[in-house]
This record gives structure tokens, sequence and C-alpha cells, in this order.
């Protein structure tokens, strides 16, 4: 039986040169948006309106892996 995966993609936007996604950690939940152009990219942790990291439920995380 294989390790579980610990990020899940829930989002992907590519172009030619680009690529954007949305990640989700599945042990905090937390939500992180990657960003790449050519050779360099970036991760970061997204925030709500009042600057708190986006967290998924353990419900919507489930629903994720399916």
């Amino acid at each position: 039986m294989g390790k579980e995966e610990r990020f899940v993609r829930i989002y992907s936007q590519r172009t030619a040169l680009r690529v954007t996604e949305i990640l989700v950690d599945t042990v905090t939940g937390v939500n992180y948006m990657y960003h790449a152009w050519t050779n360099t990219g970036g991760l970061t942790v997204m925030l709500d309106k009042d600057g708190k990291p986006v967290v998924s439920s353990p419900d919507e995380i489930k629903a994720m892996k399916k």
C-alpha cells in the first residue's frame, strides 16, 4: 500500500510558459498558491479577507481526495 500524498492539487491553470496552481496540505488544511513563469516560481500561503490563512475543513479535504 502506497503512502498518501501530503498535498492535493485543487486548481491548475497552464499556458506554454506559465503555471498557477492551488495546493491543499491534507494534514493542516492550509491552502497554498504556486505560480511559475519560465524557470522561476514561488509558493505562498493563501489569505482570507482578514489576513488569516485559508484552511480547508476535513470534510472538504476528504472530497478533494476523491
